[in-house]
């Protein structure tokens, strides 16, 4: 079986720059947890951003179930398969109530009103703020923030799981409760995180990014 996600030969600089990411390979099978760790400026997020297509590589090949993403329409598909978890979690809540966030992409997928609205209320119910729906995200704290931005990608099903720093500013219970839908998801997990006990538990293997180049810890 091809892998979910290959990266072969990747390479970005911003502004014809000092390269950030130089000859990048990575692959991710279904299911399968990875994680990437790495100083502060060493490129996690860019690599991010590099694989849902926000940035354009400057050499390499994005595969992703088996095709190269080289269209417009590909890039949708992909968008629709892979959730990213911004490392700001107000970057992705924009909406008047917090279940109006996580129903809106299930409403761009094709859901009716009604059934957007129940998939989101069942996945506030697994990360632990369905009692907080109706509250405008502004009024929630940081780390309910980043668990309502994780339902809203979770509400999209996708494939893979893209987290970006997924720990900061949780409390140790929501914590626990991000650990254990991850051990329990069967999607594949590419976490980017300063967080070594957790990327212990909740991971298998890990690559460190220095210096431009993705190496196997």
């Amino acid at each position: 079986m091809n892998p979910l996600l290959e990266l072969q030969n990747i390479s970005f600089s911003y502004h014809e720059g000092k390269p950030v990411l130089k000859d990048i390979n990575l692959s991710i099978r279904y299911g399968e947890k990875l994680a990437i760790v790495g100083e502060n400026g060493s490129g996690k997020t860019t690599l991010f951003n590099l694989i849902v297509r926000i940035l354009e590589p400057d050499e390499g090949k994005i595969i992703f179930m088996g095709k190269t993403i080289n269209s417009k329409k590909g890039i949708a598909f992909l968008r629709e398969k892979v959730g990213f978890l911004f490392q700001d979690p107000e970057d992705q809540l924009f909406c008047p109530t917090l279940l109006e966030d996580v129903a809106f992409g299930p409403l761009n997928l094709g859901f009716s009103t009604s059934q957007a609205r129940e998939k989101a209320m069942d996945t506030l119910e697994l990360v632990g703020l369905k009692d907080l729906a109706g509250l405008p995200p502004y009024m929630l704290s940081e780390g309910q923030k980043r668990m309502g931005a994780l339902a809203a990608v979770l509400a999209m099903d996708p494939d893979l799981l893209l987290l970006d720093e997924p720990t900061s500013g949780l409390d140790e219970r929501a914590q626990a409760r991000l650990e254990q839908i991850l051990l329990e998801t069967g999607k594949a997990v590419l976490v980017a995180s300063h967080d070594k006990p957790f990327l212990a538990k909740c991971t298998s293997k890990s690559y460190i990014l220095s210096n431009g180049h993705l190496l196997l810890c």
